[in-house]
């Protein structure tokens, strides 16, 4: 028995193991940061032992995570494999040439009609070797604009002292497939000159000329004599 003013000792005793156990459990709410709150009264009643495996489970996590963060910083340190390569260099090398503009034409022999008449059935044609590897004009221009008479190219009374001619010409190029520039030219077109474009083409096969007489408008027919032309062509890159 024990006196009026004190409490029996077994009391005092069950309430420090009270407080122990209270102190446990927030020793463990403190260090689980994720666990969800529980109850004041409910916290109480858990035995010691649960919260002791409660708070050595909780340790355990936070040192797993705390293992699995060290080994990512880690791997985000580990250099990248191509820059494991020890004195690797890279060269550049420039490649570059140049073809020398070129635009030749061959020569071009003179022809000789023989004996012409007063109808418009002769003819000539020549090839004529045209080797350009750039797009170029063709200027052509003649002297005379006609067959003309060396000494009375305007003839002489009732005679004429010229003969009339169609120049035809063909020219292949590429652009870059396959085609052809054809043009037909009276003679006296050309005394003031006339161009052709090959069209940003370059040429290919040579160059086709071809001149045809027409018939003489008078009807006494020609002078005696000899009779020419001159026809220039000359070729300039674009």
């Amino acid at each position: 028995m024990c006196s009026g003013g004190s409490r029996p000792r077994h009391l005092q005793n069950e309430r420090l193991r009270a407080l122990s156990a209270a102190q446990a459990i927030r020793i463990a709410d403190a260090t689980a940061d994720n666990v969800d709150a529980v109850p004041e009264g409910a916290r109480r009643s858990f035995p010691d032992s649960f919260m002791r495996r409660a708070h050595h489970g909780v340790r355990a996590r936070i040192a797993g995570a705390a293992i699995g963060a060290a080994v990512l910083v880690g791997l985000a340190a580990t250099p990248a494999t191509a820059q494991e390569i020890a004195n690797v260099k890279s060269v550049d090398i420039a490649v570059q040439g140049s073809i020398a503009q070129r635009c030749q034409m061959g020569t071009i022999a003179a022809t000789d009609f023989g004996r012409i008449g007063t109808t418009g059935n002769q003819g000539v044609q020549q090839r004529i070797q045209l080797d350009c590897n750039v797009p170029f004009t063709m200027q052509i221009k003649a002297q005379n604009g006609a067959l003309a008479h060396s000494e009375l190219p305007n003839g002489q009374g009732v005679y004429a002292g010229s003969v009339p001619y169609s120049l035809d010409v063909q020219l292949p190029v590429r652009r870059p497939t396959p085609e052809m520039i054809s043009r037909v030219f009276e003679g006296r077109m050309l005394r003031g000159g006339q161009a052709i474009s090959s069209n940003g083409g370059i040429a290919m096969d040579g160059l086709l000329l071809k001149l045809s007489l027409e018939n003489v408008t008078s009807e006494a027919g020609l002078l005696a004599g000899h009779y020419g032309e001159v026809i220039e062509i000359t070729i300039a890159p674009n």
